[in-house]
């Protein structure tokens, strides 16, 4: 599976999670991503680090119920759950409240924007665990040779982060040393973080010595124009998404849009014949690769539709507090988000069958 895929897969899940706070939505979402990372995620180190995004998530979302619960919340409510003793402030830092009334309206209203956030970071942490950083490198489009290195650092980091913390742990374990808690974590913390920070570094400085940044001369209008492209589809991608986000720019958001995609992509592809490398069994984009990207495209768009017809079934409101219900088409809409986990291929390798030995040779 092309690794492109996977990342517009997850980003299409992210994006519908961000369209909607109903916890029954973002819990759909959460299990189809879970789901499909366990069908298909490949047995690799990289892959592991699934759990830890998931983790890193839920870390979140109980974070933003402790700053709930110690600087309050603006959603006014009246279920007390319980009465902090209150900090009092100075005249300057009206508007800020230490300690005071705990309300379940509150609690609930920051229950939903801390699952928001931890949602998407689960989509992300899918997309780290399907998608092989070093294909998804190797696919980038030639013009961004420049960003290459910084996007190897970027994306090897955190699995790298992941494998340190598991060998680390490992070898206090053997030694005896205590390996969790607050002692254990201070005392990983930055053996881990110099390693994993290292590794990406050595992995870059590897390509740059082979030659990964090397260019060729191509004439002045080229590059001019390539550069006009580019900037001008940019401009254009701006605009056009501002015009999609707002009331009034709804009639010329999606053809400017549109426009500076089309500019932006031929500005890619000019750029390209600066780069003089070659891909060794470059990574096809095929039919499956369009279904897993067609998936997680429809997903976004059908919950983009949802949240503009139907906002009040996606954002539920906790005044007066009542159960969130959970809406039949847009859940509907979550499940196409499944197709990857029966059209992408079984990461596992096939076994090989044993010879019978009395079988003659």
């Amino acid at each position: 599976m092309h690794p492109g895929a996977w990342w517009l897969w997850s980003l299409g899940l992210g994006t519908a999670a961000t369209r909607t706070t109903n916890p029954l939505l973002l819990a759909l979402l959460i299990a189809t991503s879970a789901y499909v990372v366990a069908t298909r995620r490949p047995d690799t180190p990289t892959a592991r680090s699934y759990t830890a995004f998931v983790k890193l998530a839920l870390a979140v979302l109980l974070i933003r119920l402790a700053f709930a619960v110690a600087l309050g919340s603006p959603v006014p409510g009246t279920h007390v759950l319980a009465t902090l003793p209150e900090v009092p402030l100075p005249d300057w830092a009206q508007g800020i409240r230490l300690g005071g009334r705990v309300t379940a309206e509150g609690l609930l209203f920051a229950l939903y924007d801390g699952l928001r956030l931890a949602t998407l970071l689960i989509c992300v942490g899918a997309a780290n665990a399907l998608a092989n950083p070093a294909r998804l490198l190797k696919s980038l489009p030639g013009a961004l040779y420049e960003m290459g290195v910084a996007v190897v650092v970027a994306l090897t980091f955190a699995p790298n982060l992941i494998l340190d913390v598991q060998r680390l742990r490992a070898a206090r374990r053997l030694r005896g040393r205590p390996d969790k808690g607050i002692r254990g974590l201070l005392q990983v913390a930055l053996p881990v973080l110099e390693g994993a920070l290292e590794r990406s570094v050595a992995l870059a400085a590897a390509m740059d010595a082979r030659g990964y940044g090397r260019t060729a001369d191509v004439p002045a209008p080229v590059r001019r124009t390539t550069t006009a492209l580019t900037l001008g589809g940019l401009l254009g991608v701006c605009a056009g998404t501002y015009g999609l986000l707002t009331a009034e720019g709804g009639t010329y958001g999606l053809p400017v849009l549109l426009a500076g995609l089309a500019a932006a992509l031929a500005g890619l592809r000019l750029g390209g014949r600066r780069s003089l490398r070659t891909r060794y069994r470059p990574d096809r984009w095929d039919v499956r690769a369009w279904l897993v990207t067609g998936s997680g495209v429809a997903v976004a768009a059908l919950l983009v539709l949802a949240s503009a017809h139907d906002s009040e079934a996606l954002n539920p409101g906790v005044v007066p507090l009542v159960a969130p219900a959970l809406p039949l088409w847009p859940a509907a809409a979550v499940l196409l988000g499944l197709l990857p986990a029966f059209v992408a291929p079984d990461p596992s390798p096939d076994p090989t069958p044993t010879p019978d030995p009395k079988e003659p040779s």
